[in-house]
């Protein structure tokens, strides 16, 4: 049974107004070294995956639990050491000083996984004769799939497979393509730029375990 658009996105409005925080409210602080603030993004990123909601598939699922699970293993690290974990850099700096690296791990994944969604959605957006499954797999093959065993890629290879028709998607995110192009531009703007800090940061000798 379709669900209906007022479940989705308000009257007049996106998708992207249901969301308890996006990208662009976490406040990068580029006089300290582009450090971001963990709890703003650990919520930025939870709201991210609902996107998988409007995707409509359980083939998504392990997909979203996934990263949900990631974004556990940083807050768990969080809210065990918060005065330590104030940004995502000093979160990883202080874990790995302990001879640890579950959060930093996940972490790591967690990136990976939110770089290979803003591709998806960037591809897609670029790309208006291409249907979602081509874009989020070309996204897939240039960021997490050179990092998965043979025993993942196929959950991932189906969740591809799954992606709904493009005009359908978009339609879930609003009945105005306009507002939702804007709309999904200025959150991918942000999303994309707090992707390639985090990539710079981690590829750092301070960030390897």
């Amino acid at each position: 049974m379709a669900i209906p658009h007022s479940v989705l996105f308000p009257s007049g409005g996106t998708w992207f107004d249901t969301l308890h925080k996006t990208f662009d409210d976490v406040p990068v602080q580029a006089n300290k070294d582009n450090a971001i603030p963990t709890s703003d993004f650990l919520e930025a990123a939870e709201s991210l995956t609902t996107l998988f909601d409007v995707l409509g598939s359980v083939a998504f699922t392990p997909v979203k639990n996934d990263m949900i699970g990631n974004i556990k293993k940083v807050r768990d690290r969080q809210l065990a050491a918060p005065i330590e974990s104030e940004t995502l850099q000093s979160l990883v700096i202080s874990e790995l000083k302990t001879k640890k690296h579950t959060a930093t791990e996940g972490l790591l994944w967690l990136v990976r996984a939110l770089d290979f969604t803003s591709q998806g959605i960037r591809c897609n957006l670029q790309n208006p004769s291409d249907e979602l499954s081509a874009s989020f797999r070309t996204a897939y093959g240039n960021t997490l799939k050179p990092h998965h065993s043979f025993m993942v890629k196929p959950i991932f290879s189906a969740a591809m497979s799954a992606t709904p028709y493009r005009k359908d998607f978009y339609a879930k995110l609003g009945d105005d393509q306009t507002k939702v192009d804007e709309a999904a531009g200025k959150w991918l703007e942000a999303l994309e730029k707090q992707v390639s800090i985090m990539k710079q940061f981690q590829a750092r000798k301070e960030a390897k375990w």
